[in-house]
């Protein structure tokens, strides 16, 4: 008897034993991470590039590398619709086509443009995507020149020609109508709008960790290949110089600068930078505004509102409306960096 209740007692605790090694296991196997892998791909696209990083475990990677063909044939359609460079684009036929005629346009052209007029409205018309006259007078558009300011008279004939209310749209039908002879440019919101179709293509495949990138215009989501959120850099504005890193995830970022694109004459720095209301090139000590927003063209379109009206109206509306923006200052000696209280949670610390 004695014999048979220790053979229970050792047969239990071996039992016990067993039970707790296997639920340490399962633990630990639970605690692994899988092995991340990294796809990359590149390619050139509205006469800038593009660089790709999909976030894929083993079983994802063949998946991710035959999806390149398909990006740069979503980015091919992309241009086709929105592209001034391409003479028989949408945008082109109907920049040529004559005013008070209703137009019907893809889903995408409207979408631009609804987003394009919302943050005209919220920016007072400092995002104007009519603005092409001005900067062709410049000389800041496709035939970009180092010229002599335009007379004040030409400004003003410019001016006549540029308004964001006149471009009529009705949703219901997809169609929109030019109220006068204006001319559409999407340059300023069409790289953004170009990384966020790329992002809903690869989340639609599948893929729920990547980064998007098109001319400096970024979205990112989920983690990058340390399981750990995006941390990317806030380019400066001196050449070689650094900006304090931040890390961000489910977001669009996108970066706008006048310190690249610019001429001077008899000593007066003019900025690629126009303002819409003025027909001038602003004239402010704004060098750089990056702003984050839930999509890469909203970003995008933001930033050259931004650009536009300088540091202390930017930070009142971001302030005002939520709006996560850092921007670059200049000032006698060098620069100075402030932001709104929505892009603090993005400093890494």
């Amino acid at each position: 008897m004695v014999r048979i209740l220790l053979y229970l007692i050792v047969k239990a605790r071996l039992l016990l034993l067993v039970s707790l090694l296997g639920s340490l296991f399962l633990l630990v196997a639970c605690d692994q991470k899988p092995q991340w892998q990294t796809v990359t791909y590149s390619g050139s696209t509205m006469g800038t590039t593009y660089n790709i990083k999909v976030i894929v475990s083993p079983e994802q990677q063949q998946a991710a590398l035959k999806t390149q063909q398909v990006v740069d044939a979503l980015l091919k359609e992309f241009n086709q619709s929105l592209s001034t460079y391409i003479k028989d684009s949408e945008i082109m036929t109907i920049n040529a086509a004559p005013a008070q005629q209703w137009l019907t346009v893809s889903p995408r052209f409207l979408a631009v443009l609804k987003l394009s007029r919302e943050v005209s409205d919220l920016s007072a018309g400092a995002f104007d995507a009519t603005v092409m006259p001005l900067v062709n007078l410049w000389g800041f558009g496709p035939d970009w020149h180092k010229d002599a300011a335009p007379s004040s008279a030409q400004i003003e004939a410019a001016l006549q020609q540029v308004d964001y209310r006149a471009v009529a749209i009705n949703t219901a039908d997809t169609t929109i109508k030019k109220l006068k002879p204006v001319t559409l440019d999407f340059s300023a919101i069409a790289k953004g709008y170009g990384v966020d179709e790329v992002a809903d293509f690869l989340w639609q495949q599948g893929f729920h960790h990547f980064m998007v990138e098109i001319g400096g215009e970024l979205r990112v989501h989920g983690h990058n290949a340390n399981g750990t959120a995006w941390r990317i850099g806030v380019e400066s504005p001196v050449a070689g110089g650094s900006i304090k890193p931040i890390q961000v995830s489910e977001v669009g970022v996108a970066t706008s600068g006048d310190y690249r694109n610019y001429f001077e004459q008899d000593g007066v720095r003019f900025s690629h930078t126009i303002d819409p209301v003025s027909g001038k090139p602003v004239t402010h000590n704004l060098a750089s505004v990056t702003v984050i927003a839930e999509s890469a063209a909203k970003a995008d379109a933001l930033a050259t509102a931004f650009s536009v009206m300088g540091g202390e109206a930017t930070l009142a509306l971001a302030q005002e409306e939520g709006i996560a923006v850092y921007i670059i200052e200049r000032t006698g000696e060098g620069f100075t960096t402030r932001h709104s209280t929505m892009f603090e949670p993005y400093f890494l610390n």
